[in-house]
């Protein structure tokens, strides 16, 4: 591993100041499950190693029926599904927060970091798109907001800027008939990075019997976590059922361009996209019933 420079801001005017003077030569330490694997495998490089587990706003964990939850970006994974009122609000969340690695990985790993980390398969990734969640970045000039689905550009890649950093994600309140949604598929356990992953959500009618909104993320599937649009819009005054369902998951198909790796072929992605969308609406659609 390549020698480097440590700091530990207790503040996000500290912390930006500090990634603006590096320059692009730091990297943030949010719970370093992946960048110290990364930087000792030389897939990563840094001069400087910000950690930001001393900031409290990164380290902020709030949720307000009425305002919604506001998820500090270095807030660890098991402080998301041990909150009753977060997991029963934001389900398909607690879910991927639940498979993040095992529970020692769990203690330091964060929604923010994955994220930022910004692979294809991030677990937590389909879920912000399907929860309608959006990145508050903090830097040198202001704040600015980002829509889950639009924070990740390429493999390992995002919109952050030279000094800005991941600050907190919103997510909107809970409607009462609403329900979400997460599942991946994976070889065996050992194999933990998913071949295919799929976050669902619904708001159905005061009936229950009818999808008056829908929004489906996928993960594993492209270079990007991808927001699967048309199928949302097609579940939009559909019944919920099996057979809707299912033309979702074929709709959801469309947004897929998989590669064949160790982990599965293109051609069994594909599948599976339609076969997790399919379960994570049937899942999300259970949960909004109550």
């Amino acid at each position: 591993m390549k020698s480097f420079d440590y700091a530990a801001p207790t503040s996000l005017a500290e912390a930006t100041a500090l990634l603006a003077r590096a320059n692009g030569t730091a990297r943030i330490l949010a719970g370093g499950t992946d960048l110290l694997v990364q930087l000792r495998e030389h897939l990563r490089e840094a001069d400087l190693v910000v950690d930001a587990k001393r900031i409290p706003e990164l380290m902020e964990l709030s949720y307000k029926p009425d305002q919604g939850l506001r998820l500090g970006a270095s807030v660890p994974c098991y402080r998301i599904y041990e909150d009753a009122a977060i997991s029963a609000a934001y389900p398909a969340l607690a879910d991927a927060a639940r498979i993040v690695g095992g529970w020692q990985i769990q203690s330091r790993a964060s929604v923010g970091g994955n994220l930022c980390n910004s692979s294809p398969a991030g677990d937590t990734i389909a879920p912000l798109i399907a929860l309608q969640a959006r990145c508050v970045i903090v830097g040198p000039d202001g704040s600015r907001e980002v829509p889950a689905e639009g924070f990740c550009t390429a493999p390992g890649k995002n919109v952050l800027r030279p000094g800005e950093i991941l600050a907190r994600i919103l997510f909107p309140p809970r409607a009462r008939t609403s329900g979400s949604a997460y599942e991946r598929f994976i070889p065996r356990n050992e194999m933990d990075i998913a071949v295919v992953g799929a976050g669902s959500w619904v708001q159905l009618n005061a009936a229950g019997d009818t999808i008056e909104q829908a929004r489906v993320g996928l993960v594993a599937i492209a270079p990007t976590p991808r927001f699967a649009a048309e199928a949302s819009q097609f579940l939009e005054g559909k019944p919920a059922t099996d057979e809707t369902f299912a033309q979702a998951g074929e709709l959801a198909k469309q947004v897929a361009s998989p590669i064949d790796d160790m982990r599965g072929t293109a051609e069994f992605r594909r599948h599976l996209v339609g076969v997790l969308t399919r379960r994570t609406l049937a899942k999300a659609v259970k949960r909004a019933r109550g």
